[in-house]
């Protein structure tokens, strides 16, 4: 496999998902902030950072996802400025049942493979090795 049949995979395979959050009525991106919340990342500077959006970008659709009834803004105490982002139980299970949807989506496509555990854990790592490089990267801007 070469790197651009690689890079053309994993779009049509971005496109997938894509399609299985709009089911759910998420766009991808409000899928990505909102399962970056659950996650444990309840501030939006932090959710800029680790998905590598702009600030205004992350504020938009976290105004949207609380619009949404998906996430709940609370302040922090001691800190005036700051707000604190939550997961409301709306929210939890339109990600649930988006990843649901994802994750149906994934496996009608890895049985189509030869190995689809071995794909699977491929993606898998694939993603341990973002998460890796984008805290590089975040060192290296600080």
């Amino acid at each position: 496999m070469s790197d651009q049949e690689a890079v053309r995979a994993l779009a049509r395979l971005s496109r997938l998902m894509e399609r299985a959050v709009l089911d759910e009525g998420l766009s991808l991106a409000h899928f990505r902030v909102l399962a970056a919340v659950a996650e444990g990342d309840v501030r939006a500077t932090r959710v800029a950072q680790r998905l590598a959006l702009g600030k205004p970008t992350v504020s938009a659709t976290v105004d949207a996802l609380c619009r949404g009834g998906l996430l709940e803004r609370h302040d922090v105490a001691g800190d005036q400025r700051a707000t604190a982002l939550h997961v409301t139980g709306r929210g939890r299970d339109v990600l649930d049942r988006a990843e649901g949807a994802m994750t149906e989506r994934l496996r009608s496509v890895l049985a189509c493979t030869e190995q689809p555990e071995a794909g699977l854990e491929a993606l898998v790592r694939l993603g341990r090795g973002l998460e890796l490089a984008m805290a590089e990267r975040l060192g290296q801007q600080s």
